[in-house]
């Protein structure tokens, strides 16, 4: 196996950023955990863990703080070159 076609078993700058857009949402950031797990088809999935009861604030009004989040921090992963996705993990 090349190095080509070794996949990446983390995302550091697309798990950073989630971390930071989180913990700048929740009252408290403390609590903010992600974990990173390999996906289906080379790709990875980030689990976001917030405080109990704050699920809501990263979600947002019809899940658009979500989306927003998914977006950036999708853009973020091009850096590590790997493609993320992002689970609200209640």
């Amino acid at each position: 196996m090349s190095d080509a076609d070794a996949q990446p078993l983390d995302a550091p700058t697309a798990r950073a950023v989630l971390e930071y857009l989180a913990r700048s949402i929740v009252d408290d950031p403390d609590a903010v955990r992600v974990e990173v797990e390999a996906g289906g088809r080379g790709d990875l999935t980030l689990n976001l863990h917030v405080a109990e009861g704050e699920l809501g604030r990263v979600i947002g009004k019809r899940g658009r703080v979500a989306q927003s989040i998914r977006t950036i921090v999708r853009a973020a992963a091009v850096r590590d070159d790997v493609t993320v996705g992002i689970e609200f993990v209640d």
